[in-house]
């Protein structure tokens, strides 16, 4: 956002001269530093002429994540990645592709909400964001996310989203399957699956 010119911004703001403690400036140099998200303003003290920099940056609200007990945690964005990385086990999809995607949710989520969202919410933008990247990641993800008890159930549960996002049925079901196994025998060494922001305790987008 460009500064605003000095003109504009002349008047008391309420700070104190680091010289004589007066609260009585006025702005003679405004501009941008670093991304654009912080304002430098070179003030003058009214009262003894003395001159200083004041830094201005955006306050931003911590997101917190509702998760479906009606608990509530700081948002992570790690843990978003790292049930991303999991679903993606042994695909070829690059890390910093799933980095930008968990970058794009992060920025979607903070625009749209100020201080708290839904975990299924959360879950919802993350398989939307697989099933246009990969079949496979996309039906691993969403068998742990939404917590299928067996194959049919998740081929039932899934067949509207399944059309939408060209996965083959045969190949669901074979990552399903393996999606499965995987949980058990996590489960057997004290594991959680996917370990991030999701529906189940520790699932894939945050519970």
């Amino acid at each position: 956002m460009p500064a605003r010119e000095p003109a504009d911004l002349e008047g008391s703001t309420g700070l104190r001269c680091p010289y004589c403690k007066a609260n009585n400036d006025r702005v003679i140099d405004s501009r941008t530093s670093g991304e654009a998200d912080v304002i430098r303003r070179r003030r003058e003290c009214l009262e003894c002429k003395g001159r200083f920099t004041t830094y201005e940056k955006i306050g931003e609200t911590p997101l917190r994540v509702v998760k479906k007990d009606g608990t509530r945690v700081p948002f992570d964005r790690d843990k978003i990645l790292r049930g991303m990385l999991v679903a993606c086990e042994k695909r070829s999809i690059p890390t910093d592709v799933l980095e930008g995607i968990v970058t794009d949710i992060e920025t979607q989520l903070h625009e749209m909400f100020d201080k708290e969202v839904a975990s299924k919410y959360i879950g919802h933008l993350v398989m939307e964001a697989l099933g246009k990247l990969d079949q496979v990641a996309y039906v691993r993800f969403a068998s742990v996310y939404r917590e299928f008890k067996d194959v049919n159930q998740f081929l039932d549960e899934l067949k509207p989203l399944l059309g939408g996002a060209g996965v083959d049925p045969a190949e669901a079901a074979a990552a399903a399957r393996r999606g499965d196994k995987t949980r058990t025998g996590k489960a057997r060494s004290g594991g959680s699956g996917h370990d991030g922001h999701g529906e189940g305790s520790d699932g894939p987008a945050q519970s």
